[in-house]
């Protein structure tokens, strides 16, 4: 007899033709193991499957030894079977028949022929090997009952006995019975063979039993059977199980033999401990060492190293082994092909593995969906399913991921729902996907429906489901119930992932205060801050501006080994460049190991941030010149670039816009739209920025472009007024009649079909007001702003940041909440008389209300940021720059202000608003736009 694993660490059988000999009569010393760390145990648990009958020729038929009634099951049985034997050869002796006769009922599963012999066995004398083989034919017709009593008919089992039922026991999933079967087995006096180990220690890969494990291998030592390379596989396997991968390589370096299976099952750990470089030695060693040939298991683990590794070259080499050997065709190995493609190469390499299979089974066909959708081609995947020639819950679940990859909320949802029409199987993954979709959406009733329907599925106490419903509800605005999911957790597992998502969640939802306390919290508590939370909160470093404890999340960062990581460096250069420091910015680019385009994206942006066009255009040389291809978002920076330029650079911006299809392969979108006319704006080619627009796809609802026009006019027509701190606007008059009714007379229009475009964007209704507000058109501006009342929308509150002592403090417009309140408004008033004397004059035409002009300046003068820039001058040292975030763009007036500020003080001040930076420095601004 023969044992079978099935293990995910033993992946072939052994021959069922094995004898209880060993391949080697030496055996080898045991003193290795005399520091082994065995340990006895009391708690086992147990499972495998049945051991195979002997293989007995036979030609006869033990007819006359059985009753009439048997005798006809068997004629029948002979007949169906097209048998030729005779009732009358005496040649065979009984025993020998009753196998032969057992071995047809396995052979054709006919589990009456073997009740049959199992009748004519019980009349005759007990016969041991017989009986093994009774029970290894119920065993193998899923007659486990009838084993077990023909088992304890026994008066003495052997170990062959004893090993098939404890199989069986833990094939069927009763762990505890086997294991209790196999201790009466010694207690009984009877040692365990090397099949006996190999089922006991199959049982203990499946519960994971490391004790257990342990007990036996000390026992496999003790008896001899250590040295088996079928026993030492299962031992290797138990210790993979356990994730006591160091004692599994030791076990395999001191095996005295070794087969394909053995090394199987090391590579394959290797992988799944990821140190893929080890298990592409190992396979090295495989064929120099050893010289066996590898089959398809092995190749299978090593693609799935080389994707794990994105290791291009060895998958390559693999594949070309495959194709060496003959396995190019074998199922298996192809579909972890289309598998490393996908991730390490391109569509058409999957689609030529794909198309080459002469047999392909549904994972083949889920890999193509797969495949496909991780290149971008949705509709191509969507084909690949829909050609499908059988699919399952797997299947749906490929094309739910994949549109969630690919951003399409609306496609999974409506996919799921088909699914929950028809009945199909509904998974945690099915679900985990559905959520995701929901959160792609942003849809706060659809994200609550699809709440609902988890709870009411039953799924609800899912750990990784409920993780991933508390991050639907922080991007679907409902911060109230993440929260309360976030305080009633009551799993150990995804802990850190829950506490990440409520991070990002906060930081998400502008609620930047609570994100810092909650990460405050963990690093208290000691708990794992991994890249994804180390990115969350440099991100609100940066919006907050909060320098000193950026700096301390990158030392954190590069103590804790996440310095490859290339989201969380571009993390890193963008909190420097957010927090106005823009050398360590790109010193921190210029150590990341590698950069993607995002990286490249974040350093053009940065440099933006901080107006500095030129620069940014000097890094896209780079980029050319080197051969990077931009994307879609690159040429968007690009094109804002030309805004900051020291020269107008007009003609060059609009011709990389109309190159960017032929160049680049790049169809423009709004934004491209939006940058070029916000481009045009800045520089006063208001007739052509109009004549773009008109000439946008229809498709297109302009959105974008009207609001980058409407902003243009506003900043232009204060310009016009007198508002204007721009130099460049010399040369071009900006008060020119004719220009001024030009701009108005677009500013209007562009009103027009913003609040037709989007009637439900609040920022729409304060631009549109705000531009009637600065031509005096009063009655315009309240208008708007009722009609925005009218509708429930609101604003985003202007709010201001300042950093002292490592805490954030908040100002609002008019804000007294702080304790030092008389003080900080006692301080601007100084601060407005003493600006008041060197030639500062309040500009009330920024108050956007039809109020007495005493009432403007007392709107005027206490805005957020002007509350911000005077407790920063209470607070710090004379001398000390005052750096000052801001959540929405800063007024005219307070510009003004700040740079009359910067010279009663001697004071630098640093202030970050929604456009930039504007850095006042002895009456002077850094930044060229104008108000």
């Amino acid at each position: 007899m023969a044992p079978v694993i099935h293990s995910t660490f033993l992946s072939s059988s052994f021959p069922q033709s094995l004898l209880f000999s060993h391949s080697s009569t030496q055996k080898p010393s045991f003193d290795r193991y005399k520091s082994f760390p065995f340990r006895p145990t009391t708690a086992i648990t147990v499972s495998y499957l049945p051991l195979t009958p002997s293989e007995v020729p036979f030609s006869t038929s033990p007819a006359k030894f059985l009753t009439r009634p048997q005798q006809l099951q068997l004629h029948n049985s002979s007949q169906a079977l097209g048998s030729s034997v005779s009732a009358d050869d005496d040649a065979v002796s009984l025993p020998d028949r009753n196998h032969q006769l057992l071995r047809l009922s396995i052979r054709h599963g006919d589990i009456e022929l073997a009740s049959a012999v199992h009748a004519s066995i019980v009349k005759a004398e007990e016969d041991v090997h017989l009986s093994n083989s009774l029970i290894a034919a119920y065993l193998k017709l899923d007659r486990i009952t009838d084993a077990q009593k023909t088992f304890a008919c026994l008066s003495s089992p052997d170990v062959v006995s004893y090993s098939a039922l404890v199989s069986a026991y833990a094939k069927s999933k009763q762990e505890d019975k086997a294991i209790e079967l196999f201790f009466k087995m010694r207690g009984s006096g009877i040692e365990p063979n090397e099949f006996s180990f190999v089922a006991i220690l199959t049982a203990c890969i499946r519960l994971s039993d490391l004790q257990l494990g342990y007990q036996i291998h000390s026992l496999a030592i003790k008896t001899g059977y250590s040295y088996c390379v079928y026993v030492s596989n299962a031992l290797m396997g138990v210790y993979i199980r356990s994730e006591c991968i160091n004692h599994a390589y030791q076990l395999f370096g001191e095996m005295a033999e070794r087969d394909v299976s053995s090394w199987n099952t090391i590579i394959s750990a290797a992988v799944k401990e990821l140190q893929y470089e080890r298990a592409f030695d190992l396979f090295r060693d495989m064929q120099q060492i050893d010289q066996l040939r590898v089959d398809s298991f092995t190749l299978s683990s090593l693609l799935a190293a080389s994707t794990g590794s994105l290791a291009r070259m060895e998958g390559q080499k693999i594949h070309a082994h495959a194709l060496k050997i003959g396995l190019q065709s074998n199922v298996s190995v192809n579909n972890s092909l289309i598998g490393f493609y996908t991730k390490c190469g391109s569509i058409e390499d999957v689609v030529a593995v794909f198309e080459k299979m002469p047999v392909k089974d549904i994972i083949s066909w889920t890999g193509m969906i797969t495949g496909y959708m991780e290149f971008g081609f949705i509709k191509s995947a969507l084909n690949i399913f829909d050609s499908m020639p059988e699919r399952n819950y797997i299947s749906y679940n490929a094309m739910l991921a994949g549109y969630c990859q690919n951003g399409e909320g609306s496609k999974a949802l409506e996919l799921f729902r088909g699914m929950v029409e028809e009945g199909m199987d509904i998974s945690d993954f099915t679900l985990t996907s559905a959520v995701n979709a929901c959160s792609i959406l942003s849809e706060m009733e659809t994200s609550k429906q699809i709440h609902g329907f988890v709870i009411k599925s039953g799924f609800g106490s899912n750990s990784w489901i409920e993780a991933a419903l508390l991050d639907m509800c922080t991007k679907c605005a409902r911060m109230d119930d993440a929260q309360k999911m976030f305080t009633q957790w009551s799993y150990n597992e995804e802990i850190s992932v829950v506490w990440t998502s409520m991070i990002c969640g906060y930081a998400r939802n502008g609620q930047l205060i609570e994100a810092l306390n909650l990460f405050y919290t963990m690093q208290v508590e000691d708990m794992i801050v991994d890249e994804v939370a180390s990115t969350a909160v440099l991100g609100v470093c940066g919006s907050l501006g909060f320098h000193e404890m950026g700096i301390q999340i990158h030392a954190y960062v590069l103590k804790s080994g996440f310095v490859s990581d290339i989201g969380l460096g571009s993390a890193i250069f963008s909190m420097y460049s957010k927090c106005g420091n823009i050398d360590d910015a790109i010193k921190s680019f210029n150590v990341m190991p590698k950069h993607d385009m995002a990286s490249w994206n974040g350093l053009i942006a940065g440099h933006l941030l901080h107006r500095k066009g030129d620069e940014a255009l000097s890094i896209w040389s780079k980029m050319e010149k080197i051969g990077i291809k931009p994307d879609s978002f690159t040429l968007v920076l690009i094109l804002s670039a030309y805004r900051y330029t020291r020269s107008n650079c007009v003609d060059k911006c609009h011709s990389l816009f109309l190159s960017m299809r032929s160049l680049y392969g790049i169809e423009p979108t709004p934004e491209h739209y939006a940058s070029m006319v916000d481009v045009f704006g800045y520089w006063g080619y208001f007739k052509e920025a109009e004549e773009l627009i008109n000439n946008m796809p229809h498709e297109s609802d302009g959105s974008a472009a009207w609001r980058a026009l409407l902003d243009s006019c506003r900043l232009w027509l204060n310009a016009s007024l007198g508002r204007s701190d721009g130099k460049h606007l010399s040369d071009m008059g900006p008060r020119d009649p004719s220009m001024y009714i030009l701009v108005s007379n677009l500013g209007r229009l562009a009103a027009k079909h913003l609040l037709a475009i989007e009637p439900q964007d609040p920022s729409m209704y304060i631009l549109v007001s705000n531009l009637y507000s600065a031509s005096g058109r009063w009655h315009c501006a309240e208008r708007v702003r009722e009609e925005m009342r009218e509708k429930g929308l609101q604003k985003i509150p202007g709010r201001s940041w300042y950093i002292h002592q490592n805490k954030v403090y908040s100002f609002y417009a008019r804000d007294k909440s702080y304790s030092q309140s008389k003080d900080i408004y006692s301080g601007l008033e100084i601060l407005i008389l003493e600006c008041l004397k060197v030639g500062y004059v309040p500009d009330t035409s920024f108050v956007l209300h039809e109020v007495e002009e005493h009432q403007k300046k007392d709107f005027l003068f206490y805005h957020s940021a002007k509350l911000a820039v005077t407790y920063g001058l209470l607070m710090t040292k004379h001398g000390r720059p005052i750096r000052v975030t801001k959540n929405i763009s800063l007024c005219g007036d307070c510009h003004t202000f700040f740079k009359y500020v910067s010279t009663v003080t001697g004071r630098e001040i640093s202030l970050r608003d929604a456009s930039g930076f504007h850095n006042f420095k002895n009456g002077e601004c850094s930044c060229r736009d104008y108000w």
